[in-house]
């Protein structure tokens, strides 16, 4: 299916997200011939630039971040689409040359007034940008520019579920609720959209897929980096606000939804935000026994020393702000009733890894209790979900030799491997999802407050007691010991990092 000619207009340009994800991703998709002819990129900011120099800065990030290696042909080819306008869009009237520009763009290009903006900027400044759109009229076609208007907003949506809502009114005052596109670049990842094909159309997965064969999943996104010189975002922020309210629980519904009717969007974000609403609210009285939060110590990454975060740069030395997080949750449904799903992220962990791993009820042990295999062990079914793409199966097998002794043996599956290609970087699916208009794979806003209302008695909780269910691990290791106790009344505990 051809994608549409579009101006992507990224407000933020200068900074670091353009810089390592947006645009190395774009001349990812122009190296395969996807994107759509014509096309453009204008990138707005404060920081005075020309047309040449912004070419030049992003052509040093695509070398450096891009997915594979660098080819100065291609690149010659595709720097002629984008262009650079600086403006502070604060600023009264910065948006008349603004309009002027793209739809000159648009005109010279021959793009037909489609316009995709991207607000790749802080978060507070996600309702002001859009505000200033719509007084600028950019938000609804014209006679210069006729074709569609849709944003993509950066994760998070909101700090709370009241910002949200708030959050929620302003950008829709000026677009409609189908033009916004929230992206979690998580739901872009190969080995997640893979999980509605590996359900649904295999048969012999679905018919197990429930509380009679599955005893619990855990979902783990482990990263081995620290803040990375952001230590006054993530001190406002911490692992819950940035990772378990939008990716956590994003594939913990892609693991969990019922088949929907259609691979439509919206029947699809139907079913994910059934099973969001379905997660059973934890009463007061028990909140501490559903989450452990953490925050890292000095330690070692890999060989190299490294700082607690506390001492880290422009956190506060006192910091209550949680660097690792692990809740356990329940979904009141007749497919997962009983079914503990155990979700766990933080920073400076053992090694980055994110994985959906399914613990399956064990084999009864009586044909084997007088033979030296001893007690014997559950299946696993992995989803890596990176770095290495690919799903494997933990079955047991019989060992070579006179005695019935069996042995865990491992079936897998991996990307690279199988389809002799790389997979593609999340930004790439996404942006060229926008640009069709399918938001299969953005979170809706329904979806997005039962994130939130999941959550908000936790917030609630540290709000009045920062110190609460807040533990110490030391970095490079699978986070704090208590986590464990997540476990009670369930067999095992953590999968090790």
């Amino acid at each position: 299916m051809s994608v549409p000619a579009c101006l992507l207009v990224i407000f933020g340009a200068s900074g670091d997200l353009t810089a390592r994800k947006l645009v190395p991703a774009l001349f990812d998709l122009h190296r395969e011939g996807l994107l759509p002819a014509p096309f453009a990129v204008l990138g707005i900011s404060r920081t005075p630039m020309t047309d040449e120099a912004f070419r030049d800065r992003l052509r040093t990030a695509a070398a450096e971040f891009g997915s594979s290696p660098f080819d100065p042909a291609a690149w010659d080819a595709f720097a002629p689409r984008l262009f650079y306008h600086p403006a502070d869009v604060s600023a009264p009237g910065a948006f008349g040359p603004l309009s002027t520009r793209a739809a000159d763009l648009c005109e010279k290009a021959g793009i037909p007034g489609n316009v995709l903006f991207y607000a790749a900027v802080a978060p507070k400044f996600y309702a002001p940008l859009v505000a200033a759109i719509g007084s600028a009229g950019l938000a609804e076609p014209s006679e210069a520019m006729p074709g569609y208007r849709r944003i993509i907003i950066e994760k998070p949506f909101g700090e709370n579920l009241e910002s949200a809502r708030s959050l929620a009114r302003e950008v829709t005052a000026v677009f409609r609720e189908p033009q916004v596109y929230r992206i979690d670049h998580y739901l872009g990842k190969e080995t997640v959209q893979n999980m509605l094909v590996f359900r649904f159309a295999n048969g012999i997965f679905e018919p197990i897929w429930n509380r009679n064969y599955i005893e619990h999943v855990q979902i783990t996104v482990a990263e081995s980096i620290g803040v990375e010189g952001r230590g006054d975002y993530y001190e406002g922020t911490g692992a819950v606000r940035d990772m378990v309210q939008n990716h956590l629980l994003q594939l913990l519904a892609m693991v969990a939804m019922e088949p929907p009717v259609s691979l439509d969007a919206d029947d699809i974000r139907d079913e994910k935000r059934k099973v969001l609403h379905a997660i059973e609210p934890i009463p007061p009285e028990l909140l501490g026994r559903a989450c452990v939060r953490g925050q890292y110590t000095a330690g070692m990454s890999g060989d190299k020393p490294v700082p607690g975060y506390r001492d880290e740069k422009k956190v506060a030395p006192d910091s209550r702000t949680e660097t690792f997080a692990a809740f356990r949750f329940t979904i009141g449904n007749w497919r997962w009733g009983g079914v503990p799903f155990f979700l766990r992220t933080g920073k400076r962990m053992g090694r980055a890894i994110s994985e959906i791993a399914i613990r399956f009820r064990p084999a009864p042990t009586l044909l084997f209790s007088d033979t030296p295999c001893g007690q014997m062990e559950s299946n696993w079914l992995v989803i890596n979900v990176s770095p290495d793409e690919g799903i494997y199966l933990r079955f047991v097998a019989k060992a070579p030799g006179p005695d019935v002794c069996v042995r865990p043996v491992e079936f897998s599956f991996n990307y690279r491997e199988t389809f002799g290609a790389r997979v593609p970087s999340p930004y790439s699916r996404l942006l060229l999802d926008a640009m069709h208009g399918d938001a299969t794979l953005f979170p809706r806003m329904d979806s997005v407050e039962a994130a939130w209302s999941l959550l908000e008695p936790f917030l609630s909780r540290w709000k009045s007691d920062p110190g609460a269910d807040l533990f110490s691990y030391e970095a490079g290791t699978d986070g704090p010991r208590e986590a464990e106790m997540l476990f009670e009344g369930t067999r095992g505990g953590w999968r090790s990092i």
